[in-house]
């Protein structure tokens, strides 16, 4: 078997038929929290037999699945982002990511930011958010620009102290 490119990112919109087989045993109550939902699942092991999830700092293994594979927008759970502002609309301020949900009809992630020790209430998009571990780089110049060249000549000033002479 062919092992998948890893870390992927998807939902388990629905419940499989067969019950709570495809769950491992001892994950049973740590997957029925995050599932079924529109929570975004990171996907990041397989061991063979399960694949591996975490959806922030839950953790569970489940057997092969059905899911819905979500394109990432390069922003996790627990990444520190920066909020545009827009105008008087919105301020701009810090935050750490506190949830992942996939609108499924508009097509993108939404995110739930934590601020301090508050959730804030609006839900944010990627085009919103900026990662604070991201910097941006500026390339070098281009232009050349002449290196000035003294020779030595010319006067030199012996009292270089400014006088009042009024």
């Amino acid at each position: 078997m062919l092992a998948p490119e890893l870390p992927q990112y998807g939902i388990i919109a629905r419940w499989p038929e067969d019950g709570q087989s495809f769950i491992h045993p001892s994950d049973i109550a740590a997957a029925n929290r995050c599932l079924p939902s529109e929570r975004v699942l990171k996907r990041f092991a397989f061991d063979g037999s399960y694949y591996h999830y975490s959806y922030g700092a839950v953790r569970f293994r489940l057997r092969p699945c059905l899911w819905l594979r979500i394109r990432p927008d390069g922003i996790d759970i627990g990444d520190q982002v920066e909020v545009a502002g827009v105008g008087m609309q919105r301020d701009l301020f810090v935050a750490s990511v506190w949830g992942m949900h996939f609108v499924q009809r508009k097509g993108c992630i939404v995110y739930r930011l934590r601020r301090a020790d508050s959730v804030v209430p609006n839900l944010y998009t990627a085009d919103q958010l900026k990662r604070l571990d991201v910097k941006e780089k500026v390339r070098p110049g281009m232009t050349k620009h002449p290196h000035p060249k003294w020779t030595g000549a010319g006067e030199t000033l012996t009292d270089w102290q400014t006088t009042d002479d009024r």
